[in-house]
C-alpha cells in the first residue's frame, strides 16, 4: 500500500484535520452547552422553535420534518418528547380529523420565547454576508475534502449536531 504523497506539506496537512477537528468539537461544545442550558437537544429545540414561528403557530409533522430537513419518523419521536415534557400539544384540525396539528403549550411558548440561537444560524448568518464567489470556493474545497474522507455519500441533514442526537441512545430523537 502506497504512503502518503512525498510532496504534500504535513504541516499543511495537520492543520487541515486539526481544523476539521475543532469544527467536530465546537458542534459537540455548542450541543452540550445547549443541553445543560435549556434542557434540549439541538434537534428538539429547532423543533420548538420551528412550531413556535408557524404561522399562525400550527404545523403537522410532515410539514415540520420538511422545514427542520429530519425525517418524519425522527421528528416524530422528538415530538413525541417535546409532547411528555409539556412543551407541546397534538391537536385534531376543525376541518380535516384525519390531520393532527402542532402548537406550543403555554410553557413551549415561554421556552419559545427564551431559546438561544442555534450554531447553525450564526454560521448561516457569516456565510451569507460573503460574497457569491467565497461561498462557491468554500463549498468546492469542502467537497474536495468529502472525497478525500470518503464521506461524499454519507447522507448528513444540514444540521450542526452530533450524530447522537439525532439518533440518540434509544432511537432517533
Amino acid at each position: 500500500m502506497p504512503g502518503p504523497d512525498v510532496n504534500a506539506s504535513p504541516t499543511i496537512a495537520f492543520e487541515l484535520l486539526r481544523s476539521i477537528r475543532r469544527i467536530v468539537r465546537r458542534i459537540t461544545i455548542h450541543s452540550r452547552a445547549l443541553a445543560t442550558e435549556v434542557g434540549l437537544t439541538v434537534p428538539q429545540l429547532l423543533c420548538l422553535k420551528a412550531i413556535g414561528d408557524a404561522v399562525p403557530g400550527r404545523m403537522t409533522v410532515a410539514e415540520l420534518a420538511k422545514q427542520v430537513s429530519l425525517s418524519p419518523t425522527t421528528t416524530s419521536r422528538i415530538v413525541e418528547r417535546l409532547v411528555r415534557a409539556g412543551l407541546v400539544a397534538r391537536d385534531r384540525s376543525e376541518d380535516d380529523r384525519r390531520r393532527v396539528q402542532l402548537s406550543l403549550t403555554p410553557t413551549g411558548a415561554r421556552r419559545h420565547r427564551e431559546l438561544p440561537r442555534p450554531l447553525q444560524e450564526r454560521f448561516l448568518e457569516r456565510l451569507e454576508r460573503l460574497p457569491p464567489a467565497e461561498q462557491e470556493r468554500l463549498l468546492r474545497a469542502l467537497s474536495e475534502i468529502l472525497v478525500m474522507m470518503d464521506a461524499e455519500n454519507v447522507d448528513a441533514a444540514p444540521l450542526l449536531v452530533p450524530d447522537a442526537e439525532i439518533e440518540g441512545p434509544d432511537g432517533p430523537g
